[in-house]
Formats: C-alpha cells, structure tokens, sequence
C-alpha cells in the first residue's frame, strides 16, 4: 500500500468516520466522497457522507440517485459526536464554504490552494490539480486496487465538470488518470448527466442572469437579482467566460446576511483565487483555483461603504485586478484603463 493511503487508513482505523464535502456539494465534490468511501471499503472502513445545504441540481441529483449515494444533510439526523472522526473532501476547514461539524477533522484530501492553517490535520493531500476525483482515482491507481465502473464514472464525470472538460486547471496527472479512468467507465451515462447542466424551470432567470451585465476591459460583473442556488451562480459565470469579451468574471447574489460570489478567470496571470481573497478580505473572504473561486461577502460591511453595492463590489475587485500587470496576449485583451485603480470612473459596456 502507498505511504499515503497506508497513513490514512491507520489514522481512522477504529474509528467512526465521516466524510464531509463542501455546502452546497458538486459534483467534483460528491465523486471524490464517493469514491472514496468505498475505497476504505476494502480495508473494513464504514464511512458516512456528510454535507451542509441541498443537492440542488438535476444532474447532481441524477448522480447521487444513479449511483444510490447515501449522503446526509447537517439538518438531518446526522448523529455526529464529538469524538468522531472527520475527512474534508473538496474542502479545506475553516474556508467559508464548508460548516463547522461537531467532529473531528483529523484529515483533509483537497486540490484548492491553501488559504487557512490547516497543521490541525493529522492527515493532508493537498495537491494542486485539476479537481479533487483525481487525487481519489490516484489512489486507486497507484495500490493497484479493482475500481468499480459506477465508482470510474463518477469521477471521470467529476474530473471533467471541475476541468470544464479539461480547458481549465489541467495538470499532467489529471491527464494520466482520464486516461486511467476512460476505459473503466460509462461514457453515455456521463453524456446523459452533462445534458442536465440547466434545468428547464430555470430557463426565464438564465436569461434574466444575461441582461445587465457589466464589462470593464475585459472584467465582466453580473448580479443576479433572484433567488437561486450556488451551482446556478457558478453556471452562470462558466457561460459569461465564454462571451467574446469577456476574460475575468465575477458573479454575485444575495444570501441571508450577504452576498455569495463566484469568479472565474481566463488567463493565468489573473488568479482568481489570489483575487477574489485580495478583494473581498475586508469585507467577507473568498478563496479557490488560478481559474475558478468562490466568496462570502457580509452585506454590512459592504452596505457601510456605500449604498450602491454593485458599484462597491465592482471596485473591491477592479481595484485589485488593475495592480496585476500585463503580459502577451492579456495586455491586448484586458488593456489597463488611464485611471487604473479608480473603478467608479471606468466607462463600462453593457452587452446587452
């Protein structure tokens, strides 16, 4: 057995365990738990998905209902103690997108850059790669140990949805372990789940989403005025990065209290993650890859500053995005304006 897993598997033998992904889990997220729940299966480990926040999404749902996941929502009868045994999956403790269980996070198993301590952990596989089903594949892979077609689908599909099917992110290992996973794994069940990205009831607020969007040399902000779950917002900001336009965006919606973000980035040089913690740190936090993140802003903190939040969170990010200097082709597609650092004085275009 590889170092890694042999250090894992003996840390929580003996103990009750759960594995807990992020709020709000995708479907990166619920691969990696999966699969990783019945990879400590062959070592006589019973484990427990845990997540705060609804699956909220056809094709997550699909996915959790073809393969017959159990997961557990905190505000059902999770029966979690405080001498249970706690594994993070997508997730780092401490980030805002993941709840403060009752248990023990003795080990964490991630691909987001680390923006929290996390030397509580007596267990950590923290690898920078394109999403979290690939560390888990690894190891598989790497012990020689049978995988499961369901298990190989799940997070061939994770693979793919966190990669955008493999323009963002990418590294050498995500590539060895497609290559891995491809032959293992249902090729049409991974189509049928792609083709419920959107679903059809949320047909009218996609197009209301598309309405008012503001663009600043190439930084686009969209503020969806509705109510609408984390992986609409993230839907939509994968759709404006495809705007001819457009190569940074930042979208943003109303929740209890504040405002929930999330960014992505087209070039390198712009990392979202790097950006979205720079620009929100006084206000909330944010945190995630070079291309895709995520934050929290307290909407006290934001309505302090000015009644015009949209203008506010404009600048908080604009004023951030126009320190980074320019290089080869972004130079050209996102040109510094003359009053860089000044976004309330940036002539913005709205697309539509």
């Amino acid at each position: 057995m590889s170092t890694r897993l042999s250090e894992l598997v003996e840390l929580i033998k003996g103990h009750r365990v759960f594995i807990q992904t992020h709020n709000f889990p995708d479907q990166d997220a619920i691969a990696s738990a999966y699969g990783l729940q019945v990879l400590l299966e062959e070592f006589g480990i019973i484990t427990f998905i845990c997540h705060h926040g609804n699956i909220d999404r056809t094709a997550t749902a699909n996915m959790v209902a073809e393969f017959g996941i159990k997961m557990t929502a905190d505000d059902e009868n999770l029966d979690m103690l405080e001498t249970d045994y706690i594994i993070t999956v997508d997730s780092q403790k401490g980030n805002a997108n993941i709840l403060d269980l009752i248990g023990d996070e003795v080990a964490c198993i991630d691909h987001h850059p680390v923006f929290c301590e996390t030397d509580d952990y007596k267990f950590k596989d923290i690898r920078i790669v394109g999403s979290c089903a690939t560390i888990i594949a690894d190891y598989y892979r790497e012990n020689n140990i049978e995988m499961p077609g369901n298990v190989a689908t799940a997070l061939l599909y994770g693979l793919k949805c966190d990669t955008r099917d493999f323009t963002r992110g990418v590294t050498q290992l995500d590539v060895d372990i497609y290559g891995y996973l491809f032959p293992k794994s249902d090729i049409q069940m991974i189509r049928h789940f792609q083709a419920g990205e959107i679903q059809y009831e949320e047909l009218n607020a996609f197009a209301d989403s598309m309405r008012n969007i503001d663009i600043f040399n190439g930084v686009a902000f969209a503020f969806l005025d509705f109510t609408c779950t984390d992986s609409f917002i993230a839907t939509v900001s994968d759709f404006i990065l495809d705007i001819d336009a457009v190569n940074f965006v930042v979208v943003y919606t109303r929740r209890s209290g504040g405002f929930k973000f999330s960014v992505r980035s087209e070039f390198e040089e712009f990392d979202a993650g790097l950006i979205a913690s720079e620009a929100l740190s006084g206000v909330g936090s944010g945190g995630g890859h070079r291309s895709m993140a995520g934050g929290y802003a307290d909407e006290s903190r934001v309505l302090d500053i000015s009644f015009d939040y949209n203008q506010v969170i404009q600048n908080l990010f604009l004023d951030v995005i126009n320190k980074i200097p320019r290089t080869g082709y972004a130079a050209k597609t996102m040109p510094l304006p003359e009053d860089a650092g000044l976004g309330l004085n940036i002539v913005s275009e709205n697309i539509i």
